[in-house]
């Protein structure tokens, strides 16, 4: 049976009219509460990946669980479903496990704290915050391991569970979850964060029922979502046909020398609403790169894409979500079936994002991305310092940015884009190791009238022998361009000994053995570029080349060919651009994915220096991908 909301004062709420300004300040002060959220989770966290990177997601909702203002898409009535007990003014809940809440949280590693917010003995709201812990106990530090086979290798499952109960703290609980987990203290301060975030925001919308009254508070939460799901409605007529959209994309591997995993999915519009079907989407792995996809997850994603390409100034909620149909096939890579490995899902989500591009511009091409959301790229490093005390690295890394309708992708970004890097100062003074390079990697970005975001190269020079473990993606696909725009550069890793002698490593593997001295070359891929290359200014790649962001031979690429001086040479540029136009057949693709699958593997090792993935099998579905 669902959770029960045990209210005192169960009054209706009354129907309330808002006027413009009061529904503006109601609308800015949760906005800035969500802000404060956040602020004070970063000011109590411990840990780099919370603290200094910003892995978390606030979340304002509704009496009814839609979220109002956050960055994740609503999860409340998933877990609503699913929590058997009651729910009172005091009590707190803490979970992780993403079979609980239907994926709405993703994998152990994400903690959520929930937290009702009651006054005079009703249900006005629910504030939420996750975050990612950088340990939880499990076979590998970390937790992730990519070689899982189900879920109870990646540490400590937490279901729902009241972390405070009428008021009273559960110390026992928290002395038992965090006596699984490798960092404590992190954990400890963590757990602490979350919790302060919600009690913040929680205050905020007190003060607001306070200030406006409790019916009109609610009103507006009301017409915040009918508004936008009117905006929503307008977007997808406009913009959504009637006519299936198909798209596929990969996942390069799953870690253990398969792939690639097919995600693939058609969109329609029928009367006002939109379809999304994941129909002809690989199975679910045996390894740990499942994405258990929540629908409203998923729905929110939609829906930022609408707004931030169509309409930025409409406000994230929850409201337009019945006008979309999500449908995952269950068992498929997207839809696990329990006790399915989630800890790598990470490359499965930013492909998502890539997917959504590749869908939503097709009718509009002047309205699409190219690739480069394509991972969110983790570094782990672990081991005893000189002094033998223990040490562990969680840090998440960055990819170029696709090339877009209005400009080129950033140099270096993350996949979400609260994100920010872990400065290297802090890994310095913290962690036994030096940071030798760190720069964007020339060329990788697509060449493109908007050219793709370049991608990173960080050089780590480790001080004390320790283990090193990698995830990331698209080292053997393509990051893909559009509208006559090029693929970006893919991925590379590369151990360089302390002998010199140097060795090509996997982009997903666990517990690769460092000394003192040795050097990771950790390199992330490039966006796509958008446009086609020879409208780009060319006193523009010339600037570029200046500042080291493409090659001399790089701006080949562009047909711009550069003077001893570093100056465009007006003559030899107008000769090559000419040539290269006249060498085209055809128009120009609306998506350049690069080599096919087949040829990518016929010359993997040689254009790589790894070894091709084969082909996922599924003995249970007597299949295999194409």
């Amino acid at each position: 049976m669902p959770a029960t909301i045990i209210e005192t004062n169960a009054a209706p709420f009354q129907p309330r009219s808002i006027d413009p300004v009061t529904l503006e300040v109601i609308e800015n002060a949760l906005r800035n509460a969500r802000v404060e959220m956040d602020a004070t989770l970063v000011r109590t966290a411990m840990s780099p990946g919370i603290r200094e990177q910003g892995d978390a997601f606030p979340l304002i909702a509704d009496h009814k669980g839609r979220m109002i203002v956050g960055q994740f898409g609503s999860f409340i009535d998933g877990f609503l479903r699913g929590f058997h007990g009651t729910l009172e003014d005091g009590d707190m809940i803490l979970l992780s496990d993403p079979y609980s809440v239907e994926g709405a949280i993703s994998h152990n590693n994400d903690w959520l704290v929930l937290l009702p917010v009651f006054i005079d003995g009703r249900l006005i709201a629910y504030t939420a915050m996750f975050g990612h812990q950088s340990d939880i106990g499990g076979k590998v530090v970390g937790s992730m391991p990519i070689d899982a086979r189900s879920i109870f290798e990646e540490g400590v499952r937490i279901p729902p569970v009241k972390i405070y109960s009428r008021g009273e703290y559960n110390a026992d609980l928290v002395r038992l979850i965090m006596h699984q987990t490798r960092k404590p203290d992190w954990c400890t301060a963590d757990l602490n964060a979350l919790i302060a975030a919600c009690r913040v925001a929680a205050r905020r919308v007190v003060e607001m029922c306070g200030r406006f009254g409790q019916d009109v508070y609610v009103a507006a939460t009301q017409e915040l979502l009918a508004r936008n799901h009117r905006a929503m409605k307008q977007l997808i007529a406009t913009s959504i046909g009637e006519e299936p959209v198909s798209f596929q994309d990969y996942i390069c591997d799953d870690g253990l020398g398969y792939g690639p995993y097919r995600i693939a999915c058609t969109m329609w519009r029928e009367g006002d609403r939109v379809i999304l079907d994941f129909a002809g989407t690989d199975p679910q792995s045996e390894a740990s790169i499942n994405f258990y996809l929540n629908e409203n997850m998923f729905k929110m994603f939609f829906g930022i894409y609408m707004i931030m390409v169509f309409d930025p100034q409409i406000l994230f909620n929850d409201g337009f979500y019945d006008l979309i149909e999500v449908r995952i096939p269950e068992g498929s890579l997207l839809k696990p079936r329990f006790p399915a490995a989630l800890s790598g899902r990470t490359h499965a989500l930013g492909r998502i994002f890539d997917i959504l591009g590749g869908l939503l511009g097709q009718r509009t091409p002047e309205f699409l991305n190219a690739a480069g959301f394509s991972s969110s790229p983790h570094l782990f490093y672990s081991g005893n310092d000189a002094n033998g005390e223990w040490f562990q690295l969680f840090q998440i890394g960055f990819g170029g940015i696709p090339g877009r309708p209005m400009g080129d992708g950033p140099d270096g970004h993350s996949l979400w884009p609260g994100f920010t890097n872990v400065p290297n100062e802090f890994l310095e003074r913290y962690f036994p190791l030096m940071i030798e390079r760190y720069e964007t990697e020339a060329d990788s970005g697509g060449a493109g009238m908007h050219r793709g975001g370049n991608g990173i190269r960080m050089t780590y020079r480790f001080l004390a022998a320790g283990t090193v473990s990698i995830h990331d993606d698209r080292w053997f696909t393509h990051p893909w361009g559009v509208n006559g725009g090029k693929p970006g550069a893919r991925a590379r890793k590369i151990l360089e000994k302390a002998d010199g002698t140097t060795q090509i490593v996997a982009n997903k593997l666990e517990q690769l053995r460092v000394e003192p001295g040795d050097q990771l070359h950790f390199i992330t891929w490039g966006g796509g570029g958008w446009g086609d290359p020879l409208e780009r200014a060319a006193a523009t790649v010339a600037q570029e080349v200046r500042r080291g962001l493409v090659s001399i031979d790089g701006a080949r690429a562009y047909g711009v060919v550069l003077d001893g001086g570093g100056d465009v040479d007006g003559a030899a540029t107008d000769a090559l651009r000419a040539a290269m136009r006249t060498g085209r057949t055809g128009e120009l693709p609306v998506f350049d994915f690069g080599p096919d699958i087949e040829t990518l593997r016929a010359n993997a090792e040689a254009e790589t220096g790894l070894p091709a993935p084969r082909r996922p099998v599924w003995p249970h579905l007597n299949r295999v991908s194409q």
